[in-house]
Order: C-alpha cells, then structure tokens, then sequence
C-alpha cells in the first residue's frame, strides 16, 4: 500500500509540472499574440483566426486535464483514509514464532499470531551493508525507509518493553504479603491476621526494559532487559504519604544462535521453568500461567537467576538444552515457605551456612524477630553469604512437532556441601540433590490450550518458589535431601479479543523426622510438635480482555483473577486447626506500550 501511495503521489507531481508548464506557455502564447491591424490582408486573419483556434484547444485540453487532477487527488485521499482505516484496526504485530513474544506484555492468548497489516518492514538497499552476511537485517535498512514499530540505532532495532498497571486487590485474611499470595504463610483462623482482611491498590507490577536485536555475520543475538517495581524499599511511609516503590531487575542477558547452536548468558527465567514451545527464555516462550498475582501459581517450578545455556537445534521441532545456573543451599523459610528445625547443637548453620531466607533488617529493626533471627545466626545472613560446592546443573529437551503441540522433559543436580560449627573443622558433610521435570502444552484446537507441568525431587523445593526446604540436617551433621513435588494443570482458551483461563496448582512437602543429639527431642520437617506445611493446593480462574489495542499507540487491557488457596499442615496442637484457606480478587487495568519485534 505505501508503494502506492508513493507512486500515485510521483503521478501527481508529473501531471501538475506537466498543467504548470503548458498553463504557462499558454499564456505566453496569449500575451504575445500580436495586434491584428485593419489593414492586414485576408491571410494574416486566417492565420489570427488559427492561433486563436489553437489556443482554445490548449484551454480545453487544461481545463480537461486540470479535471483529471482533481479526480485522482481524490482518488489518493480514498486510498489514504483506507490505509489509516486498516492501520487503526489492525492487530498489534507479533514476533515469528522461532523468536518468541516481546514479553509478558499482553496475555499469552493460544491462538495462531494474526499476520500484521499495518508499519510494514523497510526495503532492503540494494546491497547488504558490510558486516551482513545474509542480507536480511531489516535493522541495517536504509535511512529514508518507512519507520516501523521498533526503534533502530546503528545497525541494531530496539523494542521498547513496558506497561502501566493498576491493580486493586481484595483478601480475606491479612496475609501482608503485597500484591504477591505467599503461599505458604496463610494465616490460620486462631491467628489475629486469620481474622481481618486486607484491601490495597498496587502499581508494583508495572514494568519496564527494552529487547535488542541484530544480525551480524549471519549470527542473530538478542539482549533482554526487563524490570518491575517489586523492589525493596527502606521507606517506612510507602502507605503513608508517598508509595514510592523502587525498581528491581527481573532479566538481564544476551542469546546469540548461529545455525543449530544458541548460547545465552546473564539472568533469566531458569531453564526449568516450563515452555510454551522450545527452550527459548523469552517470556512470551515460556508457560507461567496468565494469573495477576505475581508469584503465579502453587506448584509452578520457577527461578529468575543468574546463569548460562547452550542450545542445540538439529531441527526445527526438536531442541536440546543445558545449563549452568545459580546454586543455594536452601533450608527454607523465603515467600512464607515454612523452613527446616535443625538440632540444638547445630543452630549456627542457618544463615552462614543454610540459607533461611531471612531478611536482615529483621535482626536490627524488630526485638522479637531479632531474638530468634541472631539465635540461628542471623547475623551472618546476606545475600551469596552461603558457601555452595558447584552451579546446578539442568538438562532438558522439548519436541514441538506441531504449533498445537509441545512436549518437555527435564532434569536438576545440584550438591550441598557444610562443615561442623566449632574447631577443628575436620568434619564435612555432603549430599545430592535432583528432579525430574514433565510438561505438555497441547492445542486441542486453535483457540483451545490445555497444559500441564509436573516437578518430582529430592532436594530441590527452592525451585517450587521456596516453599519447601531442600535440606534437613540430622544430629550428627549429616545432611538428607527432602522429597517434595508440585503441579500445575489448566485450560486456555481464546474468544474474540478475550482470554480466558483455569488452573489448579499443588505442593506437597514431604517429612523427615530427626531425633536430636538429647534423645527424646524432634526436629527435621514434619514431626509430631511442628507446624510446617504439608501440602499447598491452589484454585485460581479469570480474563484478560483487551479493550483497545494499535501498533502505533499501544493497547488497554481489563484483567480479573479469582484465587482460592489452601494450606495443610504436618502437625499442629489439638485445639489449633490443622490448616488453613483464604480468598483473593484481583482486578487490573493495564496499558501497553507500542512496539513490535522486526521480521528477521
């Protein structure tokens, strides 16, 4: 359309130069026609009378043409406003699917990607600039070329990443966990918190970042940036008199593939997360959930860590993975997990050499919390303050004969490794830890998803967002990998400019009962005495529904979340309940930045 519109508009200049000079000539000739005198003979009439008649055809043949102008002037306004008629209700162009989304944008809607009509791609120059050898960066096009929905700088488009977020909130219990459900820390009915409720507006979840892509020597490479507003904040007055909640860094890498072989690097959504098809750690390729709350669903296996990947592509539906991720020693006790009793005589492991998720602001700014955090060595707790022996290690393999169809399997090592607390030191203590991950992604039909990702391990429930220690400490030092697992199980479905989901989500946390150096005392996870969690069953259903939506402006989406959650427990007292439920709706108004990735 725009090749047209240029033609029609070089059509237009010719015929108004060609109208300007014949007008001109025409009253050239006018102006200089001389005087006929009365006494010039019959052949000076005739020919007067022949110029005059000459003229008249030119005037007519002006005026014919000067009709001919108009008519296609109008003709070019029609086909303008026709163009900026499918421009304004056109579909926000999408990435091809071996490049996967921008990000977590707009929803994830399992439906086939509608083919972009409007911003289309720059022409090529005619030859390829140098440092390109396939020729087919549309980043490297020439300067005068139509602008398209990304940004270009140097030879590299840029997409803007980002969206604005409302979202008001209701619970049924005071869980103060945020906008984020803390699974595992529900309080129970014969708590003060199980007895009051919690209404709040956030804009936490709002995000910013920008995606780079490129082709330079016929290797393409990415780099990701992406932040929300999740951060912690010292401020005491957030709901006071200032929400000021400070940015925190969510991804952070580059991906480079060459042929069959890809290479990323730097922070990213950890390679056993789920996928909607391939291995691709771009988020829009990545399966966790459509929820509102930002810590997804119960039972989704999940980390943002700092790593590196190696890809392989024999074909184009098979991919083979690995990966070389952050590792931690995790006793529990992050996102409301409930965390691992050790033995009396082995207390100073937590925080210097277990991680017990503990925020150390808690050990200076509450005398209750610090009189317990510094007893289990708080004061040594901080961020990488934990020894660890090696990164985990992950393997994984996804088939996707089809675009309704992906299929994965998957594997976790990871080692622990501690030391006994006093001098000498000579004793040292280690154990393994694995898990095998399982998932299908299927297209019942192009509108219709089912999914399901299911996590079995020994010694990896960090990965189950924290909710399940992955060590227990014996009396003697020794140190035994706890057995947990969690699913994730639903339906997608698509109708119209409306996205509708269904999942259910479970953890189970399995007991490892420790007698300690006295004889007769219990601890570990899952004694008679504790209240640590057993199981942690999730239901949660809701929409998206886009509102409004254009390349060139960006789109406004309507989302609601309903969520039902349950918490059991190992053991609790007699006359205390045994487990716990709450209730939470989420409502979302979101806009979307413009911006789609260019066709390479």
């Amino acid at each position: 359309m725009y090749s047209s519109k240029l033609s029609l508009r070089r059509t237009s200049v010719l015929l108004a130069s060609m109208l300007i000079g014949t007008g001109i000539l025409g009253a050239a000739d006018d102006a200089n026609t001389p005087a006929v005198s009365t006494t010039s003979n019959t052949s000076a009439a005739a020919d007067l009378q022949s110029q005059n008649d000459e003229i008249g055809r030119l005037k007519q043949a002006l005026a014919a043409q000067q009709k001919q102008l108009e008519a296609l002037q109008q003709a070019i306004e029609k086909q303008q406003q026709a163009i900026n008629r499918a421009v304004m209700t056109a579909p926000a162009p999408v990435a091809p699917a071996s490049l996967g989304s921008v990000a977590s944008l707009t929803p994830m809607v399992p439906a086939p990607a509608p083919t972009p009509v409007a911003l289309a791609l720059p022409p090529r120059p005619a030859q390829a600039p140098s440092g390109s050898a396939s020729g087919g960066n549309p980043c490297e096009s020439g300067p005068d070329a139509v602008t398209p929905a990304y940004l270009r700088l140097g030879s590299v488009c840029i997409v803007p990443i980002g969206f604005m977020d409302l979202t008001p909130f209701w619970r049924d219990k005071n869980a103060g966990s945020s906008m984020g459900s803390n699974f595992g820390s529900v309080p129970l009915n014969n708590a003060v918190n199980g007895n009051l409720s919690e209404a709040r507006f956030s804009i936490q979840n709002s995000r910013l970042g920008l995606r780079v892509d490129g082709d330079w020597m016929g290797t393409h490479f990415i780099g990701y940036n992406e932040f929300d507003f999740n951060g912690t904040s010292g401020s005491g007055s957030l709901a006071v008199s200032n929400g000021a909640v400070v940015p925190r860094l969510r991804l952070y890498w580059v991906d480079a593939r060459k042929g069959k072989i890809e290479f990323l690097a730097g922070q990213s959504w950890s390679l056993l997360t789920p996928n909607r098809r391939g291995l691709s750690a771009l988020p829009g390729d990545l399966f966790y959930s459509q929820v509102i709350d930002i810590n997804y669903t119960a039972g989704l296996t999940w980390s943002r860590q700092p790593g590196v990947r190696v890809l392989y592509h024999p074909t184009d539906k098979v991919t083979f993975g690995i990966s070389a991720e952050q590792p931690d020693q995790y006793m529990g006790g992050s996102a409301g997990g409930s965390t691992t009793v050790l033995p009396t005589a082995l207390l100073g492991l937590q925080g210097l050499q277990l991680d017990a998720g503990l925020n150390l602001g808690a050990c200076t700014n509450n005398t209750a919390a610090s009189a317990t955090a510094i007893s289990y060595g708080c004061t040594g707790q901080g961020y990488l303050a934990q020894p660890t022996v090696m990164p985990d290690i992950i393997a994984k393999i996804a088939l996707d004969p089809s675009s309704r169809l992906h299929v994965e399997l998957g594997g976790i090592v990871s080692q622990f490794k501690t030391t006994n607390v006093a001098a000498p030191f000579t004793n040292k203590y280690t154990t393994t830890g694995a898990g095998v991950l399982f998932g299908v992604n299927a297209g019942l039909t192009k509108d219709i998803r089912l999914i399901t990702t299911n996590f079995w391990d020994q010694g990896e429930g960090r990965y189950l967002f924290g909710q399940v220690p992955d060590l227990v400490v014996q009396a003697n030092g020794s140190l035994n990998a706890l057995h947990s697992g969690g699913t994730v199980d639903g339906v997608e479905a698509t109708i119209k400019n409306t996205l509708l989901y269904a999942y259910y989500g479970g953890i189970y946390a399995g007991r490892d009962v420790v007698v300690d150096a006295n004889g007769t005392t219990l601890v570990g996870y899952g004694y008679h005495g504790s209240s640590q969690n057993r199981v942690i069953n999730e239901i949660t259903f809701g929409f998206n529904q886009t509102l409004w939506r254009n390349p060139r402006y960006g789109a406004i989406n309507f989302m609601g979340q309903y969520e039902y959650l349950e918490r059991g427990l190992w053991y609790n007292s007699p006359t205390a309940p045994k487990g716990t439920h709450d209730s939470t709706i989420y409502l979302d108004v979101r806009y979307t930045l413009p911006g789609s990735i260019p066709n390479f």
